[in-house]
């Protein structure tokens, strides 16, 4: 199941950055995110060690909140971009 999910990962990472990544350029890190998320289940997998405990998974909790607050600072911007264009019209 591991590596289902490791594949479900890298997928839409890969749906992102290309698919997405047109319309908001928060798309390519987030995408990117994921391809790592990916990556992490394949190499837990692989190597069958538990790599979301200890510092191992502190590192992910890291990178992961890092990402968090990456998207959440984009979608703040692009909502006042969005409200302020309405404005306009």
């Amino acid at each position: 199941m591991a590596y289902f999910y490791a594949a479900l990962w890298v997928l839409v990472g890969v749906i992102l950055i290309f698919r997405m990544g047109g319309e908001n350029r928060v798309f390519y890190p987030i995408g990117g995110f994921f391809l790592i998320l990916g990556a992490w289940w394949a190499a837990g997998a692989c190597t069958g060690l538990n790599l979301f405990a200890g510092a191992w998974g502190w590192a992910l909790r890291a990178i992961t909140a890092a990402a968090l607050c990456l998207a959440c600072v984009e979608f703040a911007r692009e909502m006042k971009k969005t409200r302020e264009k309405n404005k306009r019209e």
